[in-house]
């Protein structure tokens, strides 16, 4: 797209026509304009019906990565000037890494430093808002200066000094919501400027072009095969229905074997890989693989191709023969809900079901907050090293489907310990992981307050009244692990909005003391949500998220 960029017109009180000075790797898009002398960094994208114009107020810098959204306004008064992080004078600064969202107006003189995120609709003018700064929605800061970190309500009027100076600080979260616009808008950029190349954008047309031929291709093939019985004399009509649903969701099919004697190290090997489309030819490839090690394990599991992870495991032959028990996979769209009774008398609303009633109010609250749900296991040697796999995936967004899901689960591996996930999917990652087995049996109701010992040796016992096994668990895994610890709280009208505010990072160097500060923190923080925080230092990235306590 061609960015409507022109000279600043001749006025009384200027004539060098100056014109804008954009870095290459900047995106304006072609319904925005950029007038005068206006600077734009590198890696900076300006959304569609922006308008950027030094024809009065003159210069004006845009620093590198910084986003200008949807409608935004940048202009300056004749008369003003404030001094730039270069030492020179400029009408409007906007600095490195700073997010101006949709209809925000930037007024100059105005100067707003690295990292700040201005609001919708927000007004800066005749102001200074320092580096780091949030700034949220409808706000109005005029003829002050905001010192750096503060934090701005929406609908705030801050419009002489005190009132700056009693802002509140930034939270955390704040500014990882900050640093994740950032990361949303680097992607557009990189995408509208592959959009505009035609030698970006061309591989992938036919990339999708070949991917929706294949889809109809497969889904006619589908439907044939669904015409005719497919039978095998070596797998079960589970293990057949299962590759039948893997192909159909998209997943790539593999296979591993392995003999008894190293079956317990975990010491797989692959087969021949499996390419095909085809349920036919992929069941002929497993037939294949069973038959080449026969008197061996071996095992079906899917890939996801888009996330390059495993989305199941099963095993499918043993070293006395084919497994051929009843079924244990069902499709999402075969399940029945016979295990539920519309008047149960649980207090969870389902009669018969294997979850306790804080587990199905944990779905529900998931499903209401528009969040995905999956489940994991992992058997008691696995598990002290986190090596969890996942379960049957579970489109579900009914609570009796997924309670169905979850319990076919928990009967699929019995013994094992088997944890709820609940994903946000727009943000993409984890927001809940609670375990709901262990190798005794499910997790009831009155085994969260249950008294918990652990220790490394017999003669220094770790113990807790307040939290759970699970939790401690969790805490000598993340202490050995050399990752740092925090801990989140909410109140309930701020939970389904995720809301949650820092109560500190935890410097505790012992798991008792770890385990102190946390029980600490359920006293001070009674009737509310209460989270334990895992974050790895070198990443830079949250590893665990578990609520601990809840009203």
């Amino acid at each position: 797209m061609v960015a409507q960029s022109t000279a600043a017109p001749p006025t009384p009180w200027s004539r060098n026509l100056a014109e804008p000075r954009i870095d290459g790797t900047a995106f304006i898009h072609s319904f925005s304009n950029v007038i005068g002398d206006v600077r734009i960094g590198a890696n900076v994208i300006v959304a569609p019906g922006t308008s950027i114009r030094a024809d009065e107020g003159t210069p004006f810098h845009i620093g590198e990565n910084t986003n200008l959204q949807d409608g935004v306004v940048i202009h300056g008064l004749e008369q003003g000037r404030i001094i730039g992080d270069d030492q020179d004078e400029y009408s409007v600064w906007i600095g490195n890494n700073a997010s101006i969202t949709h209809m925000a107006l930037i007024h100059g003189p105005a100067y707003v430093g690295n990292d700040c995120f201005i609001g919708f609709r927000s007004t800066v003018f005749n102001a200074r808002v320092g580096a780091g700064c949030v700034v949220m929605m409808h706000a109005l800061i005029q003829d002050v200066e905001i010192p750096p970190g503060k934090y701005v309500a929406s609908g705030a009027i801050i419009t002489n000094q005190q009132q700056a100076d009693r802002l509140p600080d930034v939270h955390p979260q704040d500014q990882e919501f900050a640093h994740h616009v950032i990361g949303i808008n680097q992607a557009l950029r990189k995408g509208y400027l592959c959009a505009a190349d035609s030698k970006c954008i061309a591989p992938i047309r036919d990339e999708n072009a070949k991917y929706n031929t294949s889809k109809t291709e497969n889904r006619f093939e589908f439907e044939f095969e669904g015409l005719s019985e497919m039978s095998s004399n070596n797998l079960g009509a589970e293990t057949i229905e299962q590759v039948r649903y893997l192909l159909e969701q998209g997943y790539k099919i593999g296979t591993e074997h392995v003999d008894q004697r190293r079956f317990r190290t975990g010491s797989w090997q692959s087969c021949q890989p499996i390419e095909t489309r085809s349920a036919g030819e992929a069941i002929t490839a497993l037939e294949s693989c069973l038959s080449e090690h026969s008197g061996e394990y071996v095992r079906l599991f899917g890939i996801d191709p888009n996330g390059r992870r495993r989305v199941l495991e099963t095993i499918i032959q043993r070293p006395d023969g084919v497994v051929n028990g009843s079924a244990t996979f069902k499709a999402p769209n075969t399940r029945t809900s016979s295990s539920y009774n519309g008047n149960g008398s649980n207090g969870n609303g389902y009669a018969g079901s294997k979850l306790s009633a804080e587990t199905v109010d944990q779905v529900r609250q998931l499903l209401a907050g528009g969040y995905k749900i999956g489940s994991e296991h992992v058997d008691e040697r696995r598990f002290r090293t986190g090596s969890w796999q996942s379960c049957q995936p579970i489109e579900a967004t009914s609570t009796k489907e997924v309670i169905t899901a979850l319990e076919d689960c928990l009967d699929s591996h019995q013994g094992d310990y088997v944890r709820l996930i609940g994903i946000d999917p727009k943000a993409k990652r984890r927001v809940l992981e609670s375990i709901i087995q262990r190798p005794n049996g499910p997790v009831t109701a009155s085994s969260s307050q249950a008294s918990v010992k652990s220790g490394s040796t017999a003669t220094t016992p770790v113990t807790s009244n307040r939290l759970n096994s699970e939790v401690v668990e969790q805490l000598k895994q993340l202490l050995a692990g050399g990752l740092k610890i925090s801990a989140e709280h909410v109140d309930q009208r701020r939970f389904r909005t995720g809301s949650w505010a820092s109560c500190g990072q935890i410097e505790a160097t012992s798991l008792n003391q770890a385990i102190a500060t946390l029980e600490g923190y359920l006293d001070e923080y009674q009737g509310e949500y209460l989270r334990l925080i895992g974050i790895d230092p070198k990443a830079k990235r949250r590893v665990v998220e578990l609520i601990i306590q809840r009203p």
